[in-house]
């Protein structure tokens, strides 16, 4: 299982948000290429990056920042917020971007996953943000009649390999990942499952490998420190190396 310390941008900082609500945004750190870079010292290889004035805007807004992050830091970045259609897309995924996040485009714009995914493959992920099994959308801002699940499986049929779900409830809260609906996720499609939300300490990140997840993404925990990033990438490696030895 791969790890994905996250980064969130509001206005050139790095925020975090409880529960995706705008108005909690608290600055955790005081650069974000400083921080990416130290997450790459401790071991990461991928950087989750949103761009929450993106998300609102429905444009890119934190674009430059972005790609001084990739350019000064050698991590592998997936991104995602305000990424509506084809030209931002191949904007990012032809400057070195590894992976672009599709959510409320998805939703509103199906057909743009499945050019996109014609195009690039792999390197288009959904995320499927969820509040109460039902997608949200728009910065997280509203909740759609779209239950995650079917949508889950519409987005495989279409082709895509990779899923990031958020249980936005847990999100920003320490309080665990939701590994029943995980679980229930990882049974329902073939798609590599990526996990968000809640993941606070060693034993979530046991447990979401332990479901045999391609990811989970840390963010709150690794600012509050009650997650230690190497601690967890040695931990992933050593669960590598046992599952493979059985």
């Amino acid at each position: 299982m791969i790890l994905l310390p996250a980064i969130d941008l509001i206005d050139g900082e790095c925020v975090r948000l409880i529960q995706g609500d705008y108005n909690t945004a608290r600055r955790v750190a005081e650069d974000a290429v400083e921080t990416a870079r130290s997450f790459r010292e401790a071991g990461a290889q991928w950087l989750h990056v949103v761009d929450l004035n993106g998300a609102k805007a429905a444009k890119p807004i934190n674009t430059e920042l972005m790609m001084r992050i990739l350019k000064e830091t050698g991590l592998r970045l997936e991104v995602g917020g305000g990424i509506r259609d084809m030209e931002t897309i191949q904007a990012y995924l032809e400057n070195g971007i590894s992976r672009v996040i599709l959510g409320t485009a998805a939703v509103n714009h199906p057909e743009l996953v499945v050019s996109a995914v014609e195009r690039y493959g792999e390197r288009i992920a959904v995320g499927i943000d969820a509040r109460d099994g039902m997608v949200a959308q728009n910065g997280w801002t509203e909740t759609s009649s779209i239950d995650s699940l079917g949508f889950a499986r519409r987005m495989e049929q279409v082709g895509v390999k990779c899923l990031i779900f958020t249980d936005i409830s847990r999100d920003g809260t320490l309080s665990g990942p939701n590994l029943s609906m995980l679980k229930q996720l990882q049974n329902s499609v073939s798609c590599r499952i990526i996990a968000s939300g809640g993941v606070s300490s060693l034993k979530d990140i046991s447990d979401l490998a332990g479901l045999n997840l391609y990811g989970a993404i840390c963010g709150k925990s690794l600012y509050a420190g009650t997650l230690d990033l190497k601690d967890a990438v040695t931990l992933c490696r050593q669960m590598e190396r046992e599952g493979s030895a059985v």
